[in-house]
């Protein structure tokens, strides 16, 4: 019941800001998200005893998302500058060890793993109005539910049994092939120009990096030793756990709708 509630909560919550709201608000959105998320992402790496300099992420985070949300804004001067401040902190600091590349490649890869791709997503409502955001809401949601009753029906060989021992091959194939399908019937109609198989292509993709993304964020879960990236939304984790899918798929989607629709 919890999770139902949560739901019924942040569903009208994101989807009532993308859809009747202009699009600074899905950037406020997203930046609020990465926000969050990168607190989580700062208390995973603590239980790896990886320390980042929160303040200087967070700064980091919020740049690329806003600079990646606002088409035409200089990303690649947000990457350069936060690879200055964290390579100079860890100069200040004065202490060699085998520790300062894992910590400051740690500090630099929330930029590239939140503040980028949810900063893409807002950039979708920009570029290609709001029934495009929805639709890859749509391909990540029922790829995600066909995963769990596809596997659930039929799962047999376990996907990634060390990363996450519930996930099988037959429920990421099921949700590749229904993943797909969403794409391609929504696509007909937000993309109308585009041709079926690169519809197709599109759906399979973000479908598997969905998949991919979700494996990633239980790995870093597993290798912290816990099981929520937070206990922020009641019933369904953190913030990290909720949008683990669309970091990875959000980037190619992006490049797709700006690029080649």
């Amino acid at each position: 019941m919890t999770r139902v509630l949560s739901a019924l909560v942040l569903i009208p919550l994101v989807f009532g800001t993308v859809w009747f709201l202009p699009p600074i608000a899905t950037l406020v959105l997203a930046s609020i998200a990465a926000l969050l998320a990168l607190s989580e992402y700062a208390a995973i790496t603590a239980a790896l005893d990886t320390h980042i300099p929160r303040s200087v992420c967070a700064a980091a985070v919020l740049a690329g998302c806003v600079a990646t949300g606002i088409p035409g804004l200089p990303v690649e001067i947000v990457l350069m500058t936060a690879l200055i401040l964290v390579g100079a902190l860890a100069v200040a600091a004065g202490q060699p060890g085998p520790a300062i590349l894992r910590d400051g490649a740690a500090a630099l890869l929330p930029v590239l793993y939140i503040g980028l791709p949810l900063g893409a997503f807002a950039a979708v409502r920009a570029i290609s109005g709001r029934e495009a955001v929805l639709l890859l809401a749509l391909v990540i949601m029922v790829s995600d539910s066909a995963q769990y009753y596809t596997g659930r029906a039929l799962g047999r060989r376990p996907l990634a049994p060390m990363i996450s021992p519930k996930k099988t091959l037959e429920g990421a194939i099921g949700g590749m092939v229904f993943g797909t399908a969403a794409m391609i019937v929504g696509g007909r109609w937000v993309f109308a120009g585009t041709t079926l198989p690169v519809l197709a292509l599109l759906g399979a993709t973000i479908a598997a990096l969905g998949i991919v993304g979700d494996l990633f964020e239980s790995l870093l879960k597993r290798s912290a030793g816990v099981k929520d990236s937070s206990q922020l939304i009641p019933g369904h984790g953190g913030v990290l756990d909720r949008i683990d899918s669309w970091l990875f798929a959000a980037p190619v989607y992006y490049v797709f709708v700006r690029y080649l629709s």
